[in-house]
């Protein structure tokens, strides 16, 4: 469940609340009654790479083809691991 962050606008008291995206939003503050507001702040995801943009996914079929081609070219070439060496018995 989600924390909100809120702020009283009549004493500035702000305090946490856990609650679920279906409960209403609280509306008076604890410490003097007044009215709440929800404090918004920013958030820490970020995404980067291909796919995560507007533009990535639309008009563009040919540089998405190519952009196939060249992953499936590296995912062939990739070196494999030299086998482990057994110890040798004397």
């Amino acid at each position: 469940m989600p924390t909100y962050a809120y702020a009283c606008t009549a004493c500035d008291h702000r305090f946490d609340a856990v609650q679920s995206f279906s409960e209403d939003s609280l509306t008076l503050c604890p410490e003097c009654g007044g009215a709440l507001r929800k404090q918004y702040g920013s958030v820490g995801v970020t995404f980067n790479g291909s796919g995560f943009y507007r533009t990535d996914s639309r008009g563009n079929a040919a540089g998405t083809a190519s952009a196939s081609a060249s992953s499936k070219t590296e995912s062939s070439t990739a070196a494999t691991p030299a086998p482990a060496k057994a110890p040798a018995s004397n």
